[in-house]
């Protein structure tokens, strides 16, 4: 659906948005047609409708044909460009000098004056524009690279010291690029593949040696190309598998003519009946052990057992020494003695019973 809008007029505070052009927020579209009706309105439709936060729809016309009121009208369709929007909006936050940057970053580092930090961080989202048209290729939406190396920018801004001499561009540079790199990292597939240094190392590094090496006349075999990147040759053929191998969903189908999927061919991660069994068992035989081994004890060291072995919340040695009338190291020594005649009770009891399986 397409709507037209009224001829514009000369009028630098007006602005376009869903409210004054008269229709529903549901209704409206990417692209809107424009009745131009001189090529001198130009100037005077980009400064009438400044792109700004109210603004739903940035007029950018091409091109244009003279025609009186009287005479047809050429219609220009006018596609909403976030990223043209973004670039002119930025172009009114000039790059700093060195001065400049040493005083702002100053006054945000020993005041905490937020006002410097956003004229740090405004005045060079150039720098981030620029990072991010270097790894466009690498990513759906250049924009969404923006985003996240502004958050860099924003770290960069939080741990700058502009006593060090270096210009805050200079600096900036790597915490964008840390954040555009670990962004790309994390939405190349819906599996992760970068998630040890060395795997980050080859997701940008591999392709880029196998190149070198076939230039140089070298066939890039995994030890070749481990020994240059320094890796591991295991890490290499699990990066190259991990290239190669598109993420596949579990629910596909594997046949055309079949209805079993792969989710169905995974093991299943519980336990089978007889290891359930087993489980049971063991436990149920070391109970029995356990029980047996009480009746052993004396009436002190059942009490010692219990409360300083068996019971969650041990009770401490001064505790036991009251209510026993012994001193505390003398519990202690009925305490390691009782752990000493256990660990012996159940090596034998365990033994017996391996012996009558065999």
């Amino acid at each position: 659906m397409s709507i037209k809008l009224p001829r514009v007029k000369k009028n630098k505070n007006k602005q376009i948005t869903k409210k004054n052009i008269g229709i529903e927020p549901e209704i409206v579209e990417k692209s809107i047609e424009v009745d131009v009706v001189n090529p001198d309105v130009e100037a005077d439709l980009i400064s009438s409708y400044p792109i700004t936060e109210g603004s739903e729809f940035p007029v950018i016309v091409d091109d244009y044909i003279d025609a009186s009121p009287h005479e047809n009208k050429k219609k220009d369709v006018v596609v909403y460009d976030p990223l043209t929007a973004y670039l002119r909006e930025m172009r009114q936050y000039p790059p700093l000098t060195k001065d400049q940057e040493i005083a702002l970053a100053t006054r945000y580092r020993k005041d905490n004056d937020l006002e410097a930090a956003y004229q740090l961080v405004s005045s060079n989202l150039w720098l981030v524009v620029k990072i991010a048209r270097d790894y466009e290729r690498a990513a759906k939406s250049v924009l969404d690279l923006i985003q996240e190396g502004n958050i860099g920018l924003m770290e960069a801004v939080k741990n700058f010291d502009p006593l060090r001499g270096v210009r805050f561009p200079s600096y900036a540079v790597w915490w964008i690029k840390a954040y555009i790199i670990r962004y790309l990292i994390a939405n190349w597939r819906l599996v992760k593949i970068g998630t040890t240094q060395a795997q980050r190392k080859l997701f940008f590094n591999l392709n880029k040696e196998k190149e070198k090496l076939e230039r140089e006349g070298f066939k890039p075999e995994p030890k070749l190309l481990a020994k240059a990147l320094d890796v591991k040759e295991s890490d290499i053929i699990e990066m190259e598998q991990r290239l190669a191998s598109p993420d596949v969903s579990v629910d596909a189908q594997i046949g055309e003519d079949s209805d079993s999927n792969l989710l169905n061919m995974l093991p299943s991660p519980n336990s089978n009946a007889e290891e359930v069994m087993a489980a049971k068992e063991q436990k149920e035989l070391i109970d029995q052990y356990l029980n047996d081994f009480e009746k052993m004890l004396t009436d002190k060291e059942h009490l010692i057992y219990k409360e300083r072995l068996l019971s969650e919340d041990k009770a401490t040695l001064q505790d036991l020494s009251d209510r026993l009338s012994l001193t505390p190291e003398r519990i202690r020594q009925i305490e390691v003695k009782i752990k000493e005649k256990l660990r012996s009770y159940l090596e034998e009891k365990i033994e017996d019973a391996a012996i009558e399986i065999m």
